[in-house]
């Protein structure tokens, strides 16, 4: 039995892991099957949204938690699913921002050695250079990203000075590591230098440190990984199962207000009657089905730049199969489904300010909105 080759793609918040996965599927063959195991803060699955309207053959979620810690005994089921419903040629491992890659990449080889199923072909981690030095000063995580890998992807580099990238450089040779590394362009690195690494990160692991790992993952993660963000998850829904749509102007708003020290990443899929403008200005079209006034988008924002991406067929309604039930009598159809990733202690204010309004709200003419927000990290 052949094992299918695993591809672990790690980063911080907002390094740009999904943009990679998303430019890495236009080189592959026509015919080629590539199942993704995305990995998600929150309860709802945007990214999975995004790379299921690509040419990828399966999308497996995990969400509402970290893959390293928490949900790693959910990993070899849904590696499972994938393998028999997809049958894939590879399946790439996408973590949350905060997932410690050294542990995936030993659960993984167990799952191999065990089954016979799996082979790791390389952990790749993701570095925003742009933001990097910001984070790296706090997060222990990152750094711990950027010292267990094959391979180093460093990207937005383009947004920066010579010096800045010579002084990520700087930071990352701080970490005493051997490891190769390559600029990406705008998020792309061709597919011969990112798949086929024949992984010796957990190999090393394995035969040589493993309670190395296994002591600096339980002790520095639980502390300081767990507690490094802080999670709100936001719905917008309209009353009475009526059709409403986001008000553009107050969440544009709030997306130019959000300072990037306080919040690391949102996330939203939104409900719109017109298309909603990207931070460069540009807003591309969605098909709006026969009946609607309103088509679906995903948002994503990273320090300070966001982009909204038509959503294509799937309904904002049955993002995670159902909708949004908050009274038995009533029916509340969702026009916002929203993912705030916050620095630690941030999380209550925020909630605080969105609720007080202005913010994120129904659009003018529809119907009201109803605003729900839940601290779940």
């Amino acid at each position: 039995m052949t094992s299918i080759p695993i591809t672990i793609i790690t980063g911080f918040l907002g390094s740009g892991k999904t943009t990679l996965i998303l430019n890495l599927i236009p080189q592959l063959p026509k015919d080629y099957r590539l199942a993704l195991l995305k990995n998600e803060f929150g309860d709802v699955a945007i990214d999975s949204q995004l790379a299921s309207s690509s040419s990828i053959s399966g999308v497996k979620e995990l969400l509402n938690g970290c893959i390293c810690c928490n949900l790693v005994g959910q990993l070899g089921d849904a590696l499972e699913t994938l393998r028999n419903d997809v049958k894939p040629a590879r399946i790439i491992i996408e973590t949350s921002g905060s997932a410690f890659p050294a542990t995936l990449a030993m659960e993984v080889n167990r799952l191999g050695r065990e089954t016979g199923c799996y082979s790791l072909d390389g952990v790749i981690v993701v570095i925003d250079v742009e933001n990097w030095k910001g984070y790296e000063d706090t997060s222990y995580t990152a750094k711990m990203q950027a010292r267990y890998t094959d391979l180093i992807v460093f990207n937005k580099w383009e947004h920066v000075d010579e010096r800045r990238y010579e002084d990520c450089l700087d930071r990352v040779g701080d970490l005493e590591l051997q490891i190769a590394n390559v600029k990406s362009d705008h998020g792309r690195v061709d597919m011969s230098l990112l798949l086929g690494l024949d992984s010796t990160l957990a190999k090393d692991i394995t035969l040589q440190a493993p309670l190395d790992v296994q002591e600096a993952h339980s002790h520095k993660h639980k502390a300081d990984h767990q507690s490094e963000v802080e999670v709100l998850s936001v719905t917008l829904s309209s009353k009475g199962g009526k059709t409403s749509a986001v008000n553009l102007e107050t969440l544009e708003t709030f997306l130019l207000s959000a300072p990037k020290d306080e919040i690391y990443r949102i996330k939203a899929i939104v409900a719109a009657s017109r298309p909603p403008a990207s931070s460069g200005g540009n807003a591309e079209a969605a098909m709006v089905r026969q009946g609607q006034t309103t088509a679906d988008y995903i948002l994503n924002w990273a320090f300070g730049r966001w982009n909204f991406t038509p959503m294509g067929t799937a309904s904002l309604s049955y993002v995670n199969g159902s909708t949004v039930q908050l009274r038995e009598s009533e029916t509340h159809l969702p026009i916002l489904r929203m993912t705030i990733i916050l620095a630690r202690g941030e999380a209550r204010k925020w909630k605080n300010r969105i609720e007080s309004g202005g913010q994120i709200e129904a659009e003018a003419g529809s119907c009201e909105g109803l605003l729900r927000i839940e601290q779940i990290m």
